[in-house]
């Protein structure tokens, strides 16, 4: 599927859509309790979907409703699939998952798309079999397919989080081990994710102790109790509509926002603010609205994922932006740095790649055929350029959108984008 995209300017108000990232760690917790769960609003999409899969497949057993899904627990004791697992794209679902199976009598494969199998996984694996469990690649290296075994006893281990998914892993099933677990992190990269983690964790009455960042020590034999929770919108998903209006001189009005959550994403909006564009918070929402921006400096060690979006603001703003500290951009659903420093580059941006990041300077984006190389949010920062673009963008692969943003291309639409469906069929 190919989006084409010609300049306009954003405005309006609409609604975002649910957290990913919570959604996921709902819909495990949930199939990890007892009794039934009910999550409202959550995201539906393809990723949140996969893990609604996996976690069927382990023995939780799920509806899902329009704005609600509803979930009956495995009471910490999951069950072992009649089948390999396929988590499609994933890459939260795979890690959060693996440690879920370890608590399973018995073993389970796990494999996943072209991307996902290119994803690191060897430092969960190796801290699983330190915990009790018998995990291993099935090709010898550090990606999928995956086979674990159960039960995860508990134990001590020290696992260097490239990804902050690992932790995550950790953290949600090591408390349903039988005996107490230590944690010790010499690496942490993302560690909003993990507040997020550790705010569920929280609300369930899970009992751990911890050193900042750095040592964990989890008691073991504990039970998560049904819940019924609201999911939050998606500050990740915001980020486009953001970045859209802050290089087009629009404004946008974005419902559902909340700024107390654990998100890091949030950041994106004082990282804009910080550009030249204004802010005003409200009752109803975020209003960001845009006009001159100028370049600055950004470490994005904690917001990953706003790498594709930030870099297109940094071609759009006077002077010179440095987004850094963000090396595992590179172990996304593609290198994220390289991707977007290639195919910004076809769109006429002087932008510089890093080992760890980009360097970004004014530019005027012309109108040229990109790919989005299967990756959802590549695909939506450049949906993004093109509405700054001089001339049409044509952009591949935005079918990918739809892995946590199926209405993506219809709220565009409705705050005024050009952005529409090709005609002529990919071949």
């Amino acid at each position: 599927m190919k989006w084409i995209v010609e300049p306009s300017t954003v405005s309006g108000t609409i609604q975002i859509p649910g957290s990913k990232s919570h959604t996921i760690r709902a819909v495990v917790i949930a199939s990890l309790a007892e009794g039934r769960s009910e999550i409202r609003h959550p995201l539906d999409s393809l990723d949140t979907r996969s893990a609604v899969s996996v976690c069927q497949a382990l023995g939780a057993r799920i509806t899902c409703s329009e704005n609600c899904w509803n979930v009956e627990g495995t009471a910490g004791a999951p069950s072992v699939p009649d089948n390999v697992i396929d988590v499609g794209n994933s890459g939260t679902t795979l890690r959060t998952t693996l440690g879920m199976a370890a608590l399973a009598e018995g073993y389970s494969v796990f494999t996943g798309d072209a991307q996902i199998r290119s994803r690191p996984v060897g430092a969960l694996v190796r801290s699983l079999c330190d915990l009790g469990a018998c995990a291993f690649t099935t090709r010898g290296g550090e990606t999928a397919p995956v086979v674990v075994g159960g039960r995860m006893r508990g134990g001590e281990t020290s696992i260097e989080c490239r990804t902050s998914q690992y932790l995550t892993s950790l953290l949600i099933n090591c408390p349903l081990a039988e005996n107490p677990t230590t944690i010790h992190v010499p690496l942490l990269n993302e560690k909003p994710y993990v507040e997020m983690t550790l705010w569920w964790l929280d609300r369930c009455g899970i009992r751990l102790e911890r050193d900042g960042f750095d040592r964990f020590v989890i008691p073991g034999g504990q039970r998560y109790p049904a819940f019924l929770r609201t999911i939050p919108a998606d500050f990740s998903s915001a980020t486009f509509f953001l970045v859209a209006a802050a290089i087009t001189g629009g404004r946008v009005t974005l419902r559902g926002l909340d700024m107390s959550d654990t998100q890091g994403d949030k950041a994106v909006i004082a990282m804009l603010e910080e550009m030249g564009a204004r802010v005003t918070h409200s009752a109803d929402g975020v209003t960001l609205e845009g006009g001159s921006l100028n370049g600055r400096e950004f470490d994005l060690n904690a917001t990953p994922d706003a790498l594709p979006a930030m870099a297109v603001a940094g071609v759009c703003a006077m002077g010179e932006t440095r987004l850094v500290n963000v090396p595992q951009a590179r172990l996304k659903e593609t290198d994220r740095i390289r991707v977007m420093y290639e195919e910004l580059t076809k769109m006429g941006a002087r932008i510089e790649e890093l080992h760890d990041g980009l360097v970004i300077r004014n530019s005027t984006l012309r109108g040229a055929v990109v790919d989005g190389r299967h990756d959802h949010r590549v695909v939506m920062a450049l949906s993004v350029a093109g509405l700054a673009a001089k001339g049409l963008t044509e952009i591949e692969t935005a079918e990918s959108a739809a892995v946590t943003f199926p209405n993506y291309l219809e709220l565009m639409q409705t705050l005024g984008a050009d952005v529409s469906l090709s005609d002529t069929p990919q071949v």
